[in-house]
């Protein structure tokens, strides 16, 4: 089976269905999937989360990869990938060159699965789980506490057993509250915790996001991390994500080390070399590698053996739209430190459409796909029905270039 034509498509779509998040914080999102065309009738379905963030780089970096895969032979993608990522060894290492070549190499898995007639996480070494617990994403923690309590009980009424929130607050009259201090966050953040084991009880597992890799303005010290972290341990935080810049390598590994709560992260990170950084240092608990960012399926696996060799839990990280979710599930599924998914409650089309009824969750828990491939299409009615939007790209806002959709 040889490879024939290498596309790129970007498209726009509503972000979520999700009433918290949707014209509250974010109302579009981008996309970009390629397509691998074969002398046969399979095509090959792959999605870069870099078209979340900047959608209008990815055709020109696929066009640049795209003549090593002309006229080769899909059965070896561990081959095709090095020498992807070889052709462009001075910006690709990490970033988003090899952001964009998590796609391509995606993209690859889901032909070679189709050929074969197999779902992807058996030839990613074999499913190990039969199920694997699902918790929502809420972005933000919304305010006042009577809404906080009506987004968790639509999470819950969605299915979910799990969820996770926001360090700090939005509410639609005094928009986002970042929490400066060690006190001030620590008094805020034990409050928001008593509130919510006091609304869900303690069957419901809760997670936390500080955000700290993703904010342009304030980023927490290890000191405000440190005192925030002592505050929650009587709360059985299944984990706390980012509460640290991912410049402070050695405050991470401190902090993992001076609290009972499991700390999170990793999911800035691409590629196995920088993860090893990561997993030296023991700076997660629990890493959380995207498929679609982390540089290839491959590169994933490489880096959950990382984090099983150092006793490491996974929880997938998944923000992009239907392919991105569906590559993080067959990885998760094919790893055995796998705790996680995430999931965006009430996701989009961009989700829905294109994943159709491979995506299960039953009782909170995701059960493993059975499509051949990756269990993704890319209609052209889809691609006609969400046009790309320029400049609906995912940023932090900074003076002279604000975030608007």
């Amino acid at each position: 089976m040889k490879i024939t034509e290498v596309s790129t498509i970007l498209m726009t779509g509503p972000s979520t269905n999700d009433p918290y998040i949707a014209k509250k914080v974010r109302k579009l999102r981008s996309v970009a999937f390629i397509e691998i065309h074969t002398d046969t009738e399979l095509v090959g379905l792959g999605e870069t989360y870099g078209g979340y963030f900047f959608p209008e780089a990815v055709p020109e970096i696929v066009d640049f990869f795209k003549p090593i895969l002309i006229g080769r032979d899909v059965s070896n993608i561990s081959q095709l990938w090095r020498d992807m990522y070889h052709c462009g060894n001075f910006w690709c290492r990490v970033g988003l060159g090899l952001i964009v070549l998590t796609g391509i190499e995606a993209a690859l898995w889901d032909l070679k699965g189709k050929s074969l007639d197999v779902p992807v996480y058996e030839l990613l070494g074999g499913r190990k789980h039969d199920k694997i617990l699902a918790y929502a994403t809420g972005g933000t923690s919304n305010y006042p506490k009577s809404v906080l309590a009506g987004k968790i009980d639509y999470y819950l009424s969605l299915g979910f057993k799990a969820f996770k929130l926001g360090a700090g607050s939005f509410s639609e009259e005094e928009g986002f509250y970042t929490l400066r201090f060690a006190s001030e966050a620590a008094d805020f953040e034990a409050d928001k915790l008593d509130f919510v084991r006091k609304h869900v009880g303690k069957d419901v597992f809760v997670m936390m996001d500080g955000h700290m890799g993703n904010n342009s303005e304030f980023t927490w010290s290890l000191s405000i991390a440190e005192a925030v972290m002592k505050a929650l341990e009587p709360y059985d935080l299944f984990f706390f994500e980012e509460p640290l810049h991912y410049t402070n390598l050695k405050g991470y590994s401190e902090l993992c080390k001076g609290t009972s709560v499991p700390i999170a992260g990793g999911e800035c990170l691409t590629g196995s070399c920088e993860w090893q950084v990561f997993t030296d240092c023991d700076a997660f608990d629990i890493g959380q590698p995207d498929a679609s960012f982390s540089g290839g399926l491959g590169e994933f696996m490489k880096i959950a053996a990382m984090l099983e060799s150092k006793g490491r839990k996974l929880a997938t990280h998944s923000w992009g739209a239907g392919g991105s979710l569906m590559q993080n599930v067959h990885c998760g599924f094919a790893c055995p430190n796998t705790v996680v998914f995430e999931v965006a409650p009430a996701y989009g089309p961009l989700h829905s459409e294109i994943m159709g009824d491979s995506f299960v969750m039953r009782d909170g828990m995701v059960l493993p796909p059975e499509k051949p491939g990756l269990g993704i299409e890319l209609t052209d009615k889809i691609k006609n029905k969400y046009p790309f939007v320029p400049g609906t790209g995912e940023f932090n806002s900074v003076p002279g270039k604000i975030l608007t959709t």
